[in-house]
């Protein structure tokens, strides 16, 4: 598997470099650059092409949020892995609304975001585990849907597989529980992306409590 390569976003400068002397000490992941800045980010996003953004969210000038929101416009690849110190509901939904695919707080172990980057490289989402109850918390506060999906729209299995990605697990998680391989679970995630009209895995989850076909 090719090295996961990888773009750093902060404006403290110790924390920039902090970052890419540990990420470049791990095997696997490539650090193809660093920016101080939003603009800057989002000119070297064009010119590197890496497979994920490793961004903090406050900085001056473009915050990470806007430039998460500009990377989506421009339909980039690279996923968005927030890494923060501000986790507060406000900048977490922000973030998630504006195209993040991970958050983490600056806390979270090298290992945590090694495994946020392979994880969003793969096409799913990676939530601090604070975060994503953050947000179950909120879809609580929010009323539900006001019409249940069709009873034929989602298969057993697929119900199943949607039921345990709403409690958090992971693809290779699922595959255990459910005796099937980690491929076929990701087929069915494809499928249920579809049916549900979600955009990634953190709208699927909501999705899934707010029809009430998953329960805190």
């Amino acid at each position: 598997m090719a090295d996961i390569r990888v773009l750093v976003v902060d404006d403290q400068k110790v924390v920039r470099e902090g970052l890419s002397t540990l990420l470049g000490l791990i095997g696997g992941v490539d650090v193809v650059g660093t920016a101080a800045g939003g603009a800057e980010a989002l000119e070297l996003v064009a010119a590197l092409d890496p497979d994920v953004v490793l961004l903090d969210l406050h900085m001056p000038g473009l915050t990470g949020v806007e430039v998460a929101a500009e990377l989506a416009r421009r339909g980039s690849r690279a996923g968005v892995v927030v890494l923060t110190t501000y986790s507060d509901d406000e900048w977490v939904f922000a973030a998630l609304r504006a195209g993040a695919r991970g958050f983490l707080t600056k806390d979270a172990s090298a290992d945590e975001i090694v495994a946020a980057l392979r994880t969003v490289v793969e096409g799913e989402a990676q939530l601090d585990p604070s975060v994503q109850r953050r947000l179950l918390e909120a879809l609580d506060r929010t009323p539900a849907a006001t019409e249940p999906p069709p009873d034929d729209a989602l298969t057993p299995r697929e119900l199943d597989v949607l039921r345990l990605v709403a409690a958090g697990r992971s693809n290779d998680e699922v595959a255990r529980e459910l005796y099937v391989s980690s491929a076929t679970v990701k087929t069915h995630i494809n499928h249920l992306l579809a049916k549900t009209a979600s955009r990634d895995r953190a709208q699927l989850v909501r999705y899934a409590y707010r029809t009430g076909l998953a329960r805190p």
